[in-house]
């Protein structure tokens, strides 16, 4: 259950860390330096080098090439490493071109901005819409849920579902948000309730660590409304549907917001983790819909104060109970939302339009995040619900319809390569969301480009840290990089009712993917490489149709994640097995032709045909270090 809890929020990061592992004979040594085995909160990390260690030199450093093919499957190779004494990355040169000659990463990322599906760019691939509010509405919208009454006549219910956790016992930062709350000046027209639990240790004397609780901020104090809720698992639908009750009958309002405070892990994973029912999961999309069908309540605006959560999954679920969605498209740094400004303006106004309440919730976040978070990739967004429910399923429908047709049609690289260059949000974590926006604008078709249209429409106010581009303010889910959630992300879909035809696209995708990995040899890790197993599944045809049919008759190791029991997509398939063979084979990577040469000045060039290179989506250098038992895993240097 580990890898499928949601995401914490992220604390003082500047990319992605990765443990040092040893590996070799007997592969079962374990990491030699493991971080904390939970795997939702990278710390930041900084450089490490290679370098000589006390009582003897370096046996050998193996460089190795790791290539994620256009066709979605991985391929390792290894390219070479001097016995004894240190190494610099070795040049790189594409169609025998004589590179430059320092070998830093600058060089590998010149490289990379030429490759078929590379999508390394400093800008937007379109306008940027960011910081740009559209208070418009398209055609067909429904009515909005909630009808103003306007002058400052209305009064506002604002529950804070704050199932603290780690967030809270590790770091504070829910004591840190309710201090927030406090500094806020807004009046008696808005009711602003906190229902607490979750965590093992509150950071503050106020709030129980064994009980569940509920709480009025009001007059820059907080009172206990609730004392004793019993000790209940936030993630339980019910838990949620309860508290929204009690609110709508202790605090009944003329608009309600209900801003859920926790981890988030996206479609899949779902909303929040109980750090005192471990056991007992998140909550996923459809625990959220039961929780807000129980409840039978109508709200003005749902929040994620959590990660990942502003995908078109849980936009099209929330649309039955609300008029707008604010939340992020990325992990949210540690400090969340700032609560102190956006209250106090709402307290002036109470009739506040609901974009301008987002427009504040969002410019607050996005501004103090870097102030505080220098240097973290921020995002966070305003949906306008009503109207996307009515313009983004037909249009979802015939994007997934024309998408699944390129795989049908043997245009499998065209899905491929639009899927690898999208911007993806937590990739570290391989949950493989995308931003939808992106995704549909890199497959160049005319329904992408309608998905595109309707999707900006729908998103009223998106901003982003300045170091984050195409981010357009919706996600979706994709497979890609671990294909092994197919089945379980449909299984979702199936129960919040998305869209039929894209789970049957995705599916397909996955399962073309797959099975080119098994007929290359099955898996992205170098170890095969390092072993001596360079080549396997690539020296032909006839290898390739063998390692097909082993894999489709159930020998699924080869890829890394599968089993019987993650494999089901695999029925959904575009082409016939014949068909699939044929195009794999047509279209594999010469894994035997990626030898080092010597190029002008006795510099090592890597030398392919414009045609391979086009196959070749990314480039990683991977380095180990063999001590005598085995090699250690000294990680990666992306370009």
């Amino acid at each position: 259950m580990e890898n499928n809890r949601p995401r914490g929020r992220e604390k003082h990061v500047t990319g992605p860390g990765k443990t040092v592992q040893k590996r070799g004979e007997g592969l079962g040594t374990g990491p030699v330096g493991d971080a904390s085995g939970r795997g939702e909160r990278r710390e930041e990390m900084g450089t490490r080098s290679a370098g000589t260690r006390g009582g003897g030199g370096l046996k050998l450093i193996a460089l190795l090439l790791v290539l994620l093919l256009g066709g979605g499957g991985g391929l390792s190779v290894l390219m070479g490493g001097p016995s004894g004494g240190q190494t610099a990355p070795p040049q790189t040169s594409s169609a025998g071109q004589q590179p430059a000659q320092s070998g830093t990463s600058a060089d590998w990322a010149e490289l990379l901005g030429g490759l078929g599906g590379g999508s390394v760019s400093s800008g937007w691939q379109g306008e940027n819409n960011s910081g740009r509010l559209n208070a418009e509405v398209a055609p067909g919208a429904r009515n909005k849920y909630t009808k103003l009454l306007g002058d400052g006549a209305d009064t506002i219910t604002i529950m804070v579902y704050m199932c603290g956790t780690d967030l809270e016992s590790h770091s504070g930062m829910g004591t840190a948000d309710l201090q927030e709350m406090l500094d806020a000046r807004f009046g008696r027209n808005v009711n602003l309730l906190v229902y607490t639990g979750g965590c093992k240790a509150w950071k503050n004397s106020a709030v129980s660590s064994s009980v569940n609780q509920i709480w009025q901020v009001k007059d820059g104090g907080l009172a206990c409304l609730e004392k004793d809720l019993g000790s209940v698992s936030m993630t339980d639908p019910g838990t949620l549907s309860g508290y929204i009750r009690w609110c709508e009958e202790n605090y009944p309002a003329s608009r309600y917001g209900l801003i859920l405070w926790d981890h988030g892990g996206g479609s899949v994973s779902g909303y929040g983790y109980d750090e005192k029912f471990a056991s007992s999961g998140s909550m996923d999309l459809a625990g959220l819909d039961r929780a807000l069908k129980d409840a039978e309540m109508k709200f003005d605006f749902i929040g994620f104060d959590a990660c990942l959560m502003a995908t078109a999954e849980t936009a099209l679920t929330m649309a039955q109970y609300a008029d707008y969605l604010i939340a992020s498209e990325e992990t949210e740094p540690g400090v969340g939302w700032y609560y102190t400004d956006w209250l106090t303006s709402l307290g002036q106004d109470t009739s506040m339009p609901t974009i301008r309440i987002g427009k504040n919730i969002v410019d607050s976040f996005v501004d103090t995040c870097a102030q505080k978070c220098r240097g973290q990739l921020t995002t966070l967004s305003v949906v306008d619900l009503a109207e996307l429910e009515a313009t983004l399923p037909g249009v979802l429908t015939d994007f997934s319809r024309s998408t699944a047709g390129l795989i049908k049609e043997k245009q499998y690289q065209t899905v491929s390569d639009a899927r690898g260059g999208a911007r993806e949000f937590a990739q570290s974590s391989k949950i493989d969301q995308v931003d939808l926006v992106h995704l549909a604008r890199n497959l160049g078709t005319k329904e992408g480009e309608r998905l595109a249209e309707v999707l900006l429409s729908a998103v009223k106010y998106n901003r982003t840290s300045s170091n984050m581009t195409n981010a357009y303010g919706l996600s979706i889910y994709f497979p890609y990089r671990k294909p092994a959630t197919v089945d379980r992300a449909a299984s979702a879909y199936r129960q919040i009712g998305m869209d039929e035809t894209y789970t049957q696209c995705i599916r397909q995708f996955a399962s073309l993917e797959v099975q080119g990995q098994a007929a290359s040899g099955g898996t992205a890790s170098p170890l095969p490489a390092l072993q001596g197993l360079l080549g396997a599944g690539s020296s032909g045809g006839d290898l390739a149709a063998a390692l097909l049919s082993e894999f489709l008759g159930g020998s699924f190791g080869r890829v890394a994640g599968l089993t019987e029991d993650n494999t089901g997509f695999l029925s959904d398939r575009a082409m016939s097995e014949e068909d699939t063979l044929q195009y794999l084979t047509e279209n594999r990577f010469p894994a035997e032709t990626l030898t080092w040469q010597e190029g002008a000045d006795g510099v090592p060039v890597l030398r392919l045909e414009e045609e391979q290179w086009a196959l070749v989506q990314t480039l990683e250098l991977n380095m180990f270090y063999d001590d005598g038992e085995g090699y250690i895993d000294l990680g990666l240097d992306a370009g």
